[in-house]
């Protein structure tokens, strides 16, 4: 009777905890040490010594917390918890904040990486999958590789429009590709959450939330996709939500990608011009573009990757790039080498997706303690309470931080 008093997040919670009891002393692969010695209970560590009887993150008996004996918190104990704090206690805070924030943008700065290494290592392949006006199945599963490959549906996306745009491929089959590359994005989160295999518990919460993310891009497709094939009731959509004019290469970049870019542009930069120009057919394949010349030995956008004007040949009056190019405000990456072979550019590509790997493996651990050490101490009331927001609040900020980032 006492349960259905208790908040539905709250019995989730519990249940874990339960579950996590239950299974404590027959798990084969974490079993407890019966040599531990057992930890001096204090009003610090434990919720049976504090006057107050509550249970903060962190406690040796944070296990034993019963379901009935928690209450709900005002939100001016959560605003007192937030903001009342001694100057030694502010310091730490701030400090905290600082750790997290260079760990969160070292973390994006990885993912930019690891996408340009994506589009070097398979921009070729993923430009010879999409140039192709296929039948709806087909181009679901092009628009899935292709994003996989580059892991950026983002860059898929912008590709497709592209080659929509210069009827390389119809709007009908181009929708089938978007909704594809939906599903190829959902590899990016079973990455990061592989990030977590140095604790059980914490790879299995990471794998649930990737596998969300899965779940909601496939039904959202399968849903989708039925009704598309039946009805054609996007492509009649679209066609009505068309303007009049758009501006040649318009196109809007988030704030945070304006942040990170600038660092990884400057190790590595992927052509997306190679995967545009295969797929629409204006080169055959990639060994068109090697090897990279810059004219005069001159390692710099001008001399590299300018455009050739009107009768110059590319490789003799202007550069030539491959796979990695050079940025117009930042100049040549790291990884850049004037007389590249496709090889070269392969192997620089190959070097930074593991580098990539492991900025990204080490800033997520790093961010995740962290947020661990910012939590322990603080109260399961105040901290459920302040993250227990309604559902459609939930969606608003999860669209708001995805356009922000510019990656679901």
């Amino acid at each position: 009777q006492q349960s259905h008093n208790i908040p539905f997040h709250h019995r989730i919670i519990f249940f874990w905890k339960d579950l996590k009891t239950m299974t404590a002393t027959a798990d084969p692969v974490y079993p407890q040490d019966p040599e531990k010695e057992p930890v001096e209970l204090t009003e610090e560590n434990s919720r049976k010594l504090r006057p107050t009887n509550s249970t903060h993150f962190g406690d040796v008996d944070f296990e034993e917390e019963d379901a009935a004996e928690i209450g709900d918190a005002t939100w001016a104990e959560v605003g007192q918890a937030c903001c009342v704090h001694t100057p030694m206690e502010w310091g730490k805070v701030f400090i905290g904040v600082c750790a997290a924030f260079f760990f969160l943008y070292f973390f994006l700065f990885s993912l930019e990486l690891l996408g340009n290494s994506a589009k070097v290592l398979g921009g070729c392949t993923a430009g010879g999958i999409m140039g192709d006006d296929v039948n709806p199945v087909a181009a679901l599963v092009i628009g899935e590789l292709a994003t996989a490959l580059v892991q950026s549906s983002s860059t898929t996306t912008s590709i497709i429009v592209s080659l929509v745009g210069s009827d390389a491929v119809s709007i009908n089959t181009g929708i089938y590709m978007i909704m594809g590359a939906n599903i190829g994005t959902s590899v990016t989160n079973t990455i990061v959450a592989m990030g977590q295999m140095a604790d059980g518990i914490q790879l299995e919460r990471a794998f649930a939330g990737a596998t969300v993310h899965d779940l909601f891009n496939l039904l959202s497709v399968a849903v989708l996709f039925p009704l598309e094939l039946i009805s054609g009731y996007l492509f009649r959509l679209t066609s009505a939500m068309l303007p009049e004019s758009v501006a040649d290469d318009e196109k809007w970049e988030g704030p945070i990608k304006k942040i990170v870019s600038p660092l990884a542009g400057r190790v590595l930069k992927a052509n997306k011009n190679v995967i545009k120009e295969i797929a629409t057919g204006k080169v055959e394949n990639c060994e068109a573009y090697y090897p990279v010349i810059c004219v005069g030995g001159i390692e710099d956008y001008k001399s590299c990757a300018d455009k050739c004007g009107d009768g110059e040949e590319k490789g003799v009056d202007c550069g030539r790039v491959g796979l990695i190019t050079c940025d117009k405000k930042y100049g040549c990456p790291a990884f850049f080498q004037n007389g590249a072979t496709k090889q070269d550019d392969s192997i620089a590509g190959g070097v930074c997706m593991v580098l990539a790997l492991v900025f990204l493996l080490v800033c997520l651990l790093g961010l995740v303690n962290v947020l661990q050490r910012g939590l322990m101490g603080m109260s399961t009331r105040i901290i459920y309470k302040a993250t227990n927001v309604p559902g459609i609040l939930a969606i608003v900020i999860g669209a708001a931080v995805t356009v922000l980032v510019q990656s679901s």
